[in-house]
């Protein structure tokens, strides 16, 4: 996996880049992995650029550069003086409209890249892309990574492109989605992809490797597979992960759960938007294992295994949790995810009444018994995704308490209109409760409204729900 472009001896070394300040560039140097990579790089010596939408104040060993990849001479103006750049960017996540066309506007950041490093003179870009199997059909999302590889590989700039599996690091996606997704389901509904092996790496694995190849000359040029110790499939990583939390996880296979319906149950469980879930769960639907280990001799690292890399990112996500919206705002969700609880559960014991107060024998009846059942279920689930602030239990209770509201107040219907919807007319006493009744779904309806809106945003991301 090499290309033609392998100039070691034009490469900069490391000692040149130390005493040269500000000769390596990290692009979305506020992500995931270019905040990292950025960390370990000034701890090693190098003061670095770090190229960015938004305007952010530049320390004593990190320029920060304002540019955005869609404006070609912005780009270039940030590349300026550069000899070595991390190209991290990439366009998966934004308003359902802007994911529809993610592949297209890589391909068209990768090009006004590539133009402006090589109108500014850089000498290596460095990539993180993703693992492919070059034999089968590629989902979008990593046929997409791919091609930026390839395109910035098209000019006359040496590319060393770095193929990485699933990597494990707190605030990153696909951790995200495993930490919520064993954290809130005791049972899971999966697809088949859960079968698909993977080699999960550590982040700061990764970030390694990406100071290496920078380090390393004879790296220019070249593609690289890496990955971690461990070969292992997304069911038996969410069981490591339930495991490493003291919890039993019981996984329930369905053949047909496609990954579109996937990302949409992933959207409704965990804080990651469908948007990042989709194209992350697309990338899992073929195996990803490295097939060339040729990096390891020209780095040689001691790899984290998958229960090391977990209990890092765990230790990590705990110590320093995301920043959480104002105290005063967290309350309010807090008070209307009480509420909305509260509700769902006082609508289920005085449900009960129906039973016992009601004199309509129709009440009885097999299809109103077992609407009645299905009732008290989606309650029970409703109150228990509630607990742990999942969009789909505001979802259900939303749901729960619109179709109270809207039968008792059908039930009552005859009161102004002489005609039962329903069945027969309610007695006076139930009439009455139907009245004080209807105004607690209204509440329930209120406060499933205002948290199901905002859960995303009120996450208590610092430790397991």
């Amino acid at each position: 996996m090499s290309t033609e472009k392998t100039v070691s001896s034009q490469s900069p070394s490391a000692m040149n880049l130390k005493n040269t300040p500000y000769k390596i560039m990290v692009t979305g140097s506020t992500g995931f992995i270019g905040s990292r990579l950025i960390s370990n790089l000034t701890k090693n010596g190098y003061l670095v650029k770090g190229m960015s939408r938004k305007k952010i104040l530049s320390t004593s060993k990190v320029k920060y550069v304002q540019a955005d990849v869609f404006n070609p001479q912005e780009i270039e103006c940030a590349l300026s003086g550069v000899d070595v750049a991390y190209y991290l960017l990439h366009s998966m996540e934004g308003n359902k409209e802007e994911w529809k066309e993610f592949a297209n506007r890589e391909k068209i950041q990768a090009q006004n890249f590539l133009k402006a490093a090589t109108n500014a003179g850089v000498k290596r870009i460095i990539y993180l892309g993703g693992l492919v199997n070059d034999s089968l059909s590629l989902s979008p999302h990593m046929k997409s990574r791919k091609e930026v590889g390839e395109i910035l590989a098209s000019g006359n700039i040496p590319v060393t492109e770095l193929r990485a599996s699933l990597i494990i690091g707190a605030q990153g996606g696909s951790y995200a989605m495993l930490r919520y997704l064993v954290e809130r389901l005791p049972v899971m509904v999966c697809p088949s992809w859960v079968k698909s092996l993977a080699q999960p790496i550590a982040v700061d694995d990764v970030i390694e490797y990406l100071r290496g190849c920078m380090e390393k000359p004879e790296t220019s040029g070249n593609i690289y597979e890496i990955g971690g110790p461990d070969k292992i499939t997304y069911e038996e990583l969410m069981r490591v992960y339930a495991k490493y939390l003291g919890k039993k996880l019981f996984v329930i296979q369905i053949p047909f759960l496609t990954t579109r319906l996937s990302s949409y149950w992933v959207d409704l469980i965990t804080p990651v938007k469908a948007s990042l879930a989709r194209p992350l769960i697309d990338s899992l639907v073929h195996d990803t294992v490295v097939t060339d280990d040729k990096i390891s001799k020209i780095i040689p690292l001691s790899l984290k295994s998958v229960i090391e890399s977990i209990d890092v990112a765990t230790k990590e996500i705990r110590e320093n949790p995301p920043p959480t919206p104002l105290k005063e705002e967290r309350t309010g969700f807090i008070i209307n995810q009480k509420l909305l609880m509260a509700s769902l559960f006082a609508m289920a014991i005085l449900g009960t009444t129906y039973y016992w107060l009601d004199d309509r024998s129709e009440l009885f009846e097999p299809v109103w018994m077992i609407a009645g059942i299905l009732w008290y279920v989606a309650i029970i689930f409703a109150i228990i995704f509630i607990k742990s602030k999942t969009r789909l239990g505001f979802l259900i209770g939303g749901l729960v308490s619109w179709i109270t509201l809207a039968f008792w107040l059908f039930d009552n219907f005859y009161v102004l209109f002489d005609v039962s919807l329903i069945v027969d007319q309610p007695n006076e006493l139930i009439t009455i409760r139907n009245f004080i009744w209807t105004g607690l779904s209204a509440i329930a309806v209120f406060a499933s409204h205002n948290t199901f809106h905002k859960v995303i945003d009120y996450q208590f991301k610092g430790k397991p729900i």
